[in-house]
This record gives structure tokens, C-alpha cells and sequence, in this order.
């Protein structure tokens, strides 16, 4: 039955958390130094970092009433995806007709992005924008129809389950964090790069004599690489046989061909952005709070294993991470972060659940949750 779009609303978010405790997770994968305004210079990392969990909530009300949750990364500067919301991209939704199928979302992901494709605002924080309403609108028109999202992606070939990996090794003993998890099933392992790349070599020979040949190690350089200066180090990491090599250089340089296995997307929005790196990534990594689930399922037609990148996040963007990879037979894993799961569940009515190492797809219609916030 076909309904219009009433309302767009964005809320921004900036909330306190401890940074000392979830410090090598994901999302706080470095020490913050010299301040920049409100936000601070990552000691080893070329940006800036919020010492809050910051993201834009997107809510969009038909006029039966039905409200739909998404969600936009903004790990800095919430507000700026959200006046973007407010001041444009609301009202060229307001009054829309929708029926709830992929090709009227499609159709609308369009129309958002065109009305400032001819000024240049075909990635960042517009496309953020974009991306926090599409998930929304899926989550709507999952409720419309009465299923989950997976379920109207793939039919009865949903999976009830998603394997997660493991996001950053947190506290001063990072090994025997590792070995606690391995217990609870993890068998995949990411661990940040901060500056020592003798002490990380060292962590991954740890790693490896204390969990054995089933674990599997990857490794976030967090774009800190240098080609061909750090061609050595690249080499000692392949030679410890990584599940992958993930953001080695900054994302708007050259990426060559590597020994390592590649997995690239989290700076990304859109396949136009990730043509110049399919030939040398092997794992795509959608950030769902950047390139949507519209755009993410696009991306799986490319042929490529997806993994999608789940670093500051709140519900509605977990949530689509895990109905995603259910959907998809080429979504080995997804990642998982405990300090971030558990801070994006106090603003749901109900939890998302994990049983050992593997996300529960959410049973319930859309995104399966319900925001409280």
C-alpha cells in the first residue's frame, strides 16, 4: 500500500564516553594529542578525533504514522550530516510517495543525490546524509512489508546468524583479552597499528603461540603506511599470513599492488568511488553509516567478499551491518566491538544480541529495533 513521507528529522549525538577504556577498539584506535577546536590530533594518525561517541540519528515518519531509524557516521562534526538533512534533503522527501520496494528507495537515493551531484558533493558528509536516510527508508519499508530486512533481500536464505570478528584488543594485557574471546568462539582478530611497528610484530607472534594456527590475525594500519618506505614492513606482515591488511595509506593516495591481502571501503560511499581500488582490494569494507544499504548491496554485485566496518556506531547502523550480511552469500563476517555494542543497546528498547561470536539477525520487521533516544 502505497503511503507518502511526512517527516525527515536528524539528531545529532555527542555523548560522553571513557576513551582510556575502549582505547585499541575500534573507534579509539590511537592516543589523542594537541586539540583542534573541539575535537583532537591523533598522535599517530594524520586527523582528528572526537574524546565523544558522535553519530546522527535519522528518524522518517510516513503519514500512517509507521517511523523508520537510520543512521549517518559522523565520528566528528554530528551536526553538519544533520543541517544537511534539515535544510535540504527533508523537504525534497516531504510529500514523496512510498510503497516500500527497493526500486521506489533507489529511485529517492537518487533524487538526494542529485540535487548537489553538479557542485561536487558526491561523497562525504552529503553522502553521509543520504546514506543515514536510505537506511531508514529500508527499515521502513521492511515494516511495511512485515519482515526483517534480510528476509526481503534473500527470501528464506536470511541467515538467523552473522559470524563477527573481533575489533582491537583493549587493556594492558592484550594477548590474554584475545585468548578470552577466543573462548567465547572469535577466531578472527583485528589489531590497530599505532606507531611501533616492532611491538606489533611482536603482538602478532604473541598472538599467534598463545591461540594457535585457528586463529586468524588482520591488521588496521589506520592509513599510517608509507609506499615504498614501509615496503619491509609490509613484507613482515604479509609473511605472518594476515587475514587481511586493511586501510594501509591515506584514502585519497595510490594504493599499489601488495603481498598482502587487501580490505579497503570504510572512507567510501558510493562504487564510483571504489573503481580505481578493485584491483588491488580483495575484502570490501562498507561503513553502512556512509554508503547506506542501497549503495552496500551494490557493492556485493561486485564480486568481492563484504565485510562491513562497524567502528562508532549506534543501533540502527549495527543493526544494518548485521541484516545485510545475513542477506548476503558473499558476507563472510561482520565486525563487532564490545564497548561499542554495548553502549548503542542502552538506547534501544531491546537489545541486539550476540551468542558467543556471532551476531543474532533481529527477528522483528525493518531493522529489527526500536530506538529510544
Amino acid at each position: 500500500m502505497a503511503t507518502r513521507i511526512e517527516r525527515v528529522e536528524a539528531i545529532p549525538v555527542s555523548v560522553a564516553r571513557d576513551r582510556e577504556a575502549a582505547r585499541g577498539t575500534a573507534g579509539s584506535p590511537t592516543e589523542l594529542g594537541a586539540r583542534a577546536g573541539a575535537y583532537q590530533w591523533s598522535k599517530t594518525v594524520a586527523t582528528v578525533y572526537s574524546d565523544r561517541l558522535e553519530t546522527t540519528l535519522v528518524k522518517v515518519t510516513l503519514d500512517n504514522g509507521l517511523v523508520g531509524w537510520g543512521e549517518a557516521q559522523a565520528p566528528v562534526l554530528p551536526r553538519v550530516s544533520a543541517v544537511i538533512i534539515a535544510d535540504l534533503l527533508a523537504g525534497v522527501l516531504a510529500g514523496e510517495s512510498f510503497d516500500g520496494s527497493r526500486e521506489r528507495i533507489e529511485e529517492l537515493w537518487a533524487r538526494l543525490y542529485q540535487t548537489m551531484r553538479v557542485r561536487g558533493q558526491t561523497g562525504g558528509f552529503m553522502l553521509d546524509a543520504i546514506s543515514g536516510i536510505d537506511i531508514a527508508l529500508w527499515d521502513l519499508a521492511d515494516k511495511l512489508a512485515g519482515m526483517p530486512v534480510s528476509r526481503l533481500i534473500a527470501g528464506q536464505s536470511a541467515r538467523p546468524r552473522v559470524p563477527a570478528y573481533l575489533s582491537g584488543l583493549a587493556g594492558e594485557d592484550r594477548v590474554a583479552f584475545a585468548a578470552r574471546h577466543f573462548d567465547l568462539g572469535f577466531r578472527v582478530f583485528k589489531i590497530f597499528y599505532d606507531a611501533d611497528s616492532a611491538a606489533l610484530l611482536r603482538l602478532l607472534d604473541d598472538l599467534r603461540a598463545r591461540l594457535g594456527a585457528e586463529a586468524r590475525l588482520a591488521v588496521d594500519a589506520l592509513w599510517r603506511l608509507q609506499w615504498p618506505a614501509d615496503q619491509a614492513f609490509i613484507g613482515e606482515l604479509a609473511a605472518r599470513n594476515l587475514e587481511w591488511l586493511e586501510a594501509p595509506f591515506m584514502p585519497d593516495l595510490e594504493h599499489p599492488p601488495l603481498p598482502a591481502r587487501l580490505a579497503l571501503g570504510e572512507s567510501y560511499r558510493t562504487t564510483r568511488e571504489l573503481q580505481s581500488l578493485l584491483g588491488v582490494t580483495e575484502i570490501l569494507q562498507p561503513d553502512l553509516g556512509r554508503s547506506g544499504i542501497t549503495e552496500t548491496l551494490r557493492w556485493a554485485e561486485l564480486g568481492k567478499p563484504i565485510v562491513p566496518h562497524v567502528s562508532i556506531a549506534m543501533g540502527p547502523q549495527i543493526a544494518a551491518a548485521i541484516q545485510v550480511c545475513a542477506a548476503l552469500s558473499n558476507a563472510p563476517l561482520c565486525e563487532y566491538n564490545p564497548t561499542v555494542f554495548a553502549f548503542a543497546n542502552q538506547h534501544l528498547v531491546a537489545p541486539l544480541r550476540m551468542e558467543g561470536a556471532q551476531y543474532v539477525t533481529p527477528e522483528g520487521p525493518g531493522l529489527g529495533i526500536e530506538v529510544r533516544f
